[in-house]
Order: C-alpha cells, then structure tokens, then sequence
C-alpha cells in the first residue's frame, strides 16, 4: 500500500496524467464549440470511433502519417456533418441523431474491420504508424517538471496547444462572435444577417476536427492499433468535461485533467486486489457524482438567484385621489 500512495507522488503518474487527459480535452473542447453555438453534439464517441479505425487503416495501407490524420479528420467531420443534416435540414432532434451516429460508428467500424481484417476485435494484424513523441529542449532538462511534461506524443501537446487556439477562435475571430452570438439568440443572430444553420454547422464541423484528433490519438498515439469500441465511453466524459469547465477553455482543461487524473489513479490501482469491474467502474461513477454535484449546485444557485428577483419587485398600487 505504503508503494502504490509513493507512486501517486511520483513523475510517472504526473507523465501518465497528460497522457490520458489527451483523449478527453480534445472532444471537450468540440462539445464546447458546439454548445456555444446552441448545438451540442453528443456524437463525439461515434466521431473519434470512426477517426480512429480510419487512421489506423489508411496509414497501414499507405504508409503515410499525414494521409491517416487527413482521413481521420475527414471521417470526423463526415460524422458531424450528417448530424447537421439530420438536426438542421431535417429537423430531428439533435440528441436522438447523436445516440443513433453513436451506434451507427460502432456498427460500421466492426463490419469494415471484419471486411478488412477477417476480425472482429482489433487490427493487430496490421502494421500502423503512430505520431511521434517530442521531447522539448530546455524543459526536458529541468528536474521532476521535465520528466512530467516532455516526452509526450505530438498531439499531447496539440491538445494543450488548442485550448489557447479555442480561446482565440472563440473569442477574437468574426465566426466564433457568429457562433456565440446564434448560441444565445439565434433570433437576434438572423435579424442581423447572421445564417444561423450555416453557423451551427462549422460549428458542428469544428467539432469533429476536436472528435477525429482525440480518436487519432487513441489508436494512433495511446496504442498503435484500432479495436472495437475503444473510445470506451471517453466522448461521454468529455461531456461532464466541457459542462464543468462551464465551456470555456482553461475551465474545461481543468475538468478533463480531474477525469485523467481519477482515471489515472483507477490505472494505478489496478495492481491491488480488486475486482476489475469496480476499478473500471470508477472514472464513469466519479462523472455521475461530479455532474450531479454540479446540477445541484447551479438549480441552488438559480432558485437563489429567483428568490432575490422576487424581494425586488415591489408592486405598487396607484393613488386614487378625489378630486371631488
């Protein structure tokens, strides 16, 4: 006992903690975008299921790094694209299209994967690439802080990277003022010349591209192989992620380095005597509890926030004078 609370203090679960926020900051920061605009995609999982299997095929059958990130981009932003379509040209619910691309993504991946392969399960058969690792000069030479931060594969650092370039998109360009000016009031937005479903869908598009890198990264970069159902829930996390960073950037960094972190800590537990379904189990429970924790508190806060609204309206009565 006394070694696994040593190694929560030492600079491999602080390396390991980068690592697995990795998947979990990219489709966050997609539901942000997405929710800004008044359309939150709960497809992430579909999207970075079919990013992954994509980008393990094409690199194996064609040896090129950038052309798998080029086809699991573009299968993101496919994935999202139909739910725009579904949402905005159809008119069906944004969250029933979600869960029915979610199982569309599972369901094509395995069949493609058993067309390709000749197996169900993963394409150990194949011989894919992975994205580099970078260590970084300078900071890779200073001690404890240096072994935690460098070393990292390439979209680690993406991922740190985008939380400032969603900053910039969000909040310093014309089309992240559109997404959040249709996000609170879409009728306002159109009154002044604003496409409100053109707007939604970059939006939507913008958060496959976060879907598809978060997807890469686990076959790609986490492992080096795709197997069935291997985003194992990360989308739906990135979801309380995004909702507890309040949807914006460096609050919702934060929120998916709690999840790493507590999805680090059921890793290292792993070596205990414990049924392995319980130590599965304790990344989705800590989001149940961390959701409902956070609806609590925003329903206290708006029925506090009512109540005060209601002790300053006064009501007062006209004077009635005669004037006889």
């Amino acid at each position: 006992m006394s070694e696994l609370l040593s190694s929560f203090f030492s600079v491999n679960f602080g390396f390991a903690i980068l690592r697995v926020m990795t998947p979990l900051l990219f489709p966050a920061l997609g539901i942000a975008v997405s929710t800004m605009a008044g359309s939150q995609n709960i497809a992430m999982e579909g999207a970075m299921l079919v990013a992954a299997f994509f980008g393990v095929i094409v690199s194996a059958f064609t040896g090129s790094l950038m052309l798998a990130l080029a086809a699991g981009i573009a299968a993101g932003i496919v994935l999202c694209l139909i739910l725009a379509y579904f949402h905005l040209k159809l008119k069906a619910d944004i969250f029933l299209s979600a869960v029915a691309l979610n199982m569309f993504a599972t369901g094509i991946t395995i069949f493609l994967l058993f067309m390709i392969t000749g197996d169900k399960g993963s394409t150990s058969s194949l011989k894919s690439l992975v994205f580099p690792k970078l260590n970084i000069p300078l900071i890779n030479r200073i001690p404890v802080l240096g072994d935690i931060l460098s070393g990292h594969n390439v979209l680690t650092y993406l991922a740190l990277l985008s939380v400032f370039l969603f900053y910039i998109l969000m909040f310093k360009t014309p089309l992240g003022l559109r997404i959040r000016a249709v996000g609170q009031n879409p009728n306002a937005a159109e009154s002044v010349g604003i496409n409100v479903n053109r707007t939604k869908t970059y939006a939507l598009i913008i958060s496959g591209v976060f879907a598809a890198l978060g997807g890469l990264y686990l076959s790609m970069g986490y492992v080096s192989w795709f197997s069935r159902d291997m985003t194992a829930g990360r989308g739906f996390i990135a979801i309380a992620a995004a909702t507890l960073g309040g949807m914006m950037p460096v609050g919702t960094m934060v929120a998916s380095l709690f999840f790493a972190l507590v999805s680090a800590v059921a890793i290292y537990i792993a070596s205990l005597n414990i049924p392995s379904e319980l130590i599965q189990l304790i990344p989705y429970l800590v989001t149940v509890v961390a959701l409902a924790v956070f609806s609590g508190r925003a329903l206290k806060r708006k029925k506090e926030a009512d109540t005060a609204k209601n002790e300053t309206i006064t009501i007062t009565a006209p004077e009635v004078t005669d004037e006889n």
